[in-house]
């Protein structure tokens, strides 16, 4: 009876120390709890300037060319689809009013245009049709306006014959000029009274030329034909 008893109480503390045991055990949700997480701290980012300046690209140059219509030719160049081309007694297509026949390339000499036509007087006299012919204003002078914001050009055009193609330029004394030719030839510039600042065809050969303008005003670019011409490109620039 005693031994029952006293084995009895044995089960009874043995029974206590283990809930005693597990209960002083953190429940497993709460382990995986506790454990901090590393804190992550964004990157700043930097804020752009509040007034900072929008670059804007340069204009392109503008292109300049002579003007083809309404003026006076002296001359232009056989340029026929279907050569040779006819010359004919008057300015009209009629039977029996062939008076000569040019091939390709003939420069021929020009007296007057009419409605189409153009009266020729070499190498054979009469009339030929203007638009089987290749030809170019004999005297022109044109402004030279940048574009808003450039301050470049490129001058580009054809002499046929003799003639002077003349651009003009307004400037400001102390601006750096800059000409530079992509052809053979190459213009006189000329100040504003008339004096030649560069391109002399008989002391220079030049084909850039950059200087200091002497004077406010307008200056002039000039090419000039004696004989059948030639095709020309320059480019201007002004700082």
């Amino acid at each position: 009876m005693i031994a029952g008893a006293a084995g009895l109480v044995t089960a009874v503390i043995v029974a206590y120390l283990t809930v005693s045991t597990h209960s002083s055990q953190p429940p497993a949700s709460e382990t995986s709890n506790s454990v901090s997480q590393p804190q992550t701290t964004p990157s700043p980012t930097a804020a752009a300037p509040a007034n900072a300046p929008i670059s804007s690209p340069s204009p392109q140059p503008v292109v300049i060319r002579p003007p083809v219509e309404n003026c006076r030719i002296s001359m232009a160049v056989v340029d026929d689809p279907e050569p040779p081309l006819n010359v004919r007694s008057s300015p009209e297509i009629q039977d029996g009013n062939i008076v000569g026949q040019l091939d390709n390339n003939t420069f021929i000499s020009v007296v007057n245009e009419d409605q189409g036509w153009l009266k020729i007087s070499s190498p054979v006299e009469g009339w030929v049709a203007k638009n089987r012919t290749n030809s170019s204003c004999a005297n022109v002078e044109t402004p030279i306006n940048f574009l808003q914001g450039g301050n470049s050009a490129i001058i580009r055009g054809e002499i046929i014959g003799g003639g002077s193609h003349r651009y003009t330029l307004n400037a400001e004394a102390g601006q750096t000029l800059t000409v530079e030719s992509r052809q053979q030839v190459f213009p006189r510039i000329v100040t504003p009274d008339g004096e030649l600042l560069a391109g002399d065809p008989y002391t220079e050969n030049l084909s850039e030329w950059t200087g200091k303008l002497p004077q406010t005003g307008e200056y002039t670019l000039e090419l000039d034909s004696n004989f059948r011409g030639y095709e020309y490109e320059f480019s201007v620039n002004v700082k």
